[in-house]
């Protein structure tokens, strides 16, 4: 399966957990997950085009597309419970494939939103069109990418693209009208986010008709990262 990457296989497990990253992401950013989760839970991480394994690949134009081609990779995994998980324009990601999965009759068992705004609210930064230099400057500001990459010029050309088209997919996403979600929701913020408020975190609860939760953590854009295991395991609690 070209899109998911299984860092600890484990064929007894009762759920899987897929993951999505944030703009610039890959896969990888859930690669110490599996030491903290326990062993009913099986992770996988999604990787999109043109980055990592996958770099050269034409970049997702669309959030309809992108969708549609995880949730038909996610096929051959559906035959047990499961939850999906995303961070930033993940979190988005996620919901999208969710809201496909539900209309084919197979929704999964929760999902896990973090350091998102709601996909109803605004999202016109225009990051995208930043030229290099102030777009690493935001970089920077959020934190995720690492300062000796982005400080690497030759680096930065490798790395930069797939970043710009990211974020070029987060702003150009249009929320579709539609029922809310049969599928519980839980939102998981950092309290000084710059990109998110936690009442822009909350609205996320307009979009479910079933549970809804609300973790917020003390950090920034990048929150989970040193509170990996406090993240994890809200996450497991909530499964």
């Amino acid at each position: 399966m070209t899109w998911l990457r299984c860092p600890r296989p484990r064929p007894a497990a009762t759920t899987r957990l897929i993951c999505f990253a944030h703009a610039g992401g890959s896969a990888t950013a859930y690669r110490d997950w599996p030491a903290l989760l326990p062993d009913t839970v099986e992770l996988y991480g999604v990787q999109l085009p043109g980055r990592a394994d996958r770099y050269g690949e034409p970049l997702p134009e669309s959030m309809d597309a992108l969708a549609a081609a995880v949730a038909g990779e996610l096929a051959p995994l559906l035959d047990r419970r499961f939850a999906l998980f995303g961070h930033s324009l993940g979190a988005l990601v996620a919901y999208e494939v969710t809201r496909l999965l539900e209309g084919r009759g197979t929704g999964p068992a929760r999902l896990f939103a973090s350091g998102c705004a709601a996909p109803h609210e605004r999202r016109d930064r225009g990051y995208a069109e930043y030229d290099d230099d102030r777009l690493v400057a935001v970089l920077n500001r959020l934190g995720g990418t690492e300062a000796e990459v982005l400080a690497h010029g030759e680096l930065r050309k490798l790395v930069l693209p797939y970043v710009r088209g990211d974020f070029r997919l987060a702003e150009k996403y249009l929320h579709r009208p539609g029922l809310p979600l049969r599928t519980p929701i839980s939102v998981l913020v950092g309290d000084a986010d710059p990109v998110v408020t936690p009442a822009q975190a909350k609205a996320w609860e307009a979009h479910t008709v079933s549970d809804f939760s609300m973790a917020v953590f003390p950090g920034g854009h990048f929150y989970l990262q040193p509170l990996r295991e406090r993240v994890v395991a809200e996450v497991t609690r909530r499964i």
